[in-house]
């Protein structure tokens, strides 16, 4: 593990400054950083370095960072080290685990920063936080989206009950430029660009699964950090590119047994490059498949109402998912074990915490 701060100072103090870790996974160079700089100098960053751990991964001056490779996964993991992914930037939930901090926001080294409509740079960052500092409506839709943003409000025939909201555990960021698709529509699509601006919020209602993209995403990690584990990919497994899917599935059905909640829309971010085609369908092919009895496997998961703290949740979950999945393939009594192995290795690093709504 490497680590390097610096003390520069600009007012006004940032929202949560304190309280937030940038999670990075990267396998080059970190220069899109400087990009980010207005925006990012003053949060903690905690990089996961993928791949080679001789390698050295610079860092522009004047970030305040920590660096894990491998070799420290390993050393901090021990055995329990196996439910991280290897060559796959699943490995950035490590990050999450480290982090001591109340909320992450996670975003890849290939999304730089975006323009709004007026042709203003967005802080992704700050809309974020904006999100998670104000509550959902995953019970009940209001038909002008976001109800606490500023300029909107409950529509009639809102039950005042419900008007308290429940509170945001998942604030999902969307994108400019390279849509995240799959490799299949990537292949038929090769030239298409999102250049639509929605500039809305919402809620994604209670019951109802999405799939989750993990460039531009922030979340509670004291409400649902234990959930976000990107599951295993990469190297040694049969599956890639499904990790943000995975963890968004099992966030989803846990938040809405806890009464959590979930919106997506705002901010943007721009993406800057697309994967292979080619390469991301050799690593998608199987999950293209599976995902046919995956979700309807999530559709139907019922957690007991004596589970309450996301550990037991996500404990129970993969107890579902071992006597469920292994009969699509033997890959998911491995990926239960890994979710166990997971909740252990967390609560070994995060000992005084007991995950609640």
């Amino acid at each position: 593990m490497s680590s390097s701060s610096s003390s520069h100072s600009i007012s006004p103090t940032p929202l949560l400054k304190d309280e937030l870790d940038i999670v990075i996974p990267t396998i080059r160079n970190l220069d899109f950083l400087e990009m980010w700089r207005p925006f990012f100098q003053h949060y903690h960053l905690i990089i996961v370095q993928d791949g080679d751990p001789s390698k050295v991964i610079k860092v522009p001056e004047g970030f305040d960072y920590e660096l894990y490779n491998r070799n420290d996964i390993n050393k901090i993991l021990g055995p329990k080290a196996s439910c991280i992914s290897f060559k796959d930037s699943a490995c950035r939930c490590f990050g999450y685990m480290v982090s001591k901090k109340k909320y992450i926001y996670t975003i890849d080294d290939d999304c730089f920063v975006a323009k709004d409509p007026s042709g203003k740079d967005i802080n992704a960052l700050e809309q974020h936080i904006k999100n998670l500092l104000c509550p959902s409506t995953p019970t009940f839709f209001n038909t002008l989206y976001d109800p606490y943003r500023e300029g909107a409000d409950f529509v009639r025939g809102y039950p005042f009950s419900l008007r308290m909201g429940a509170p945001t555990a998942v604030s999902h960021g969307l994108w400019l430029n390279i849509p995240d698709y799959d490799a299949p529509t990537q292949l038929v699509k090769p030239r298409e660009r999102n250049q639509r601006y929605v500039d809305a919020v919402m809620t994604i209602p209670k019951g109802t699964l999405f799939p989750m993209c993990g460039m531009n995403l922030a979340f509670d990690r004291e409400l649902i950090g234990p959930a976000m584990y990107f599951g295993l990919m990469g190297d040694g497994q049969p599956i890639g590119r499904y990790d943000d899917m995975w963890a968004g599935w099992c966030t989803k059905v846990i938040c809405d047994h806890l009464g959590l909640g979930v919106k997506t829309g705002l901010p943007y971010i721009w993406h800057s490059k697309a994967s292979d085609p080619f390469v991301n369908l050799r690593k998608e092919y199987k999950g293209i498949f599976w995902q046919e009895q995956l979700i309807p496997f999530f559709q139907a998961a019922k957690l007991p109402k004596a589970c309450t703290t996301v550990q037991e949740c996500y404990i129970e979950l993969s107890k579902q998912v071992r006597a469920e999945l292994a009969e699509v393939d033997p890959y998911f009594t491995k990926l239960a074990d890994a979710m166990v192995t997971w909740i252990e290795a967390w609560d070994e690093l995060n000992p005084s915490t007991t995950t609640t709504a």
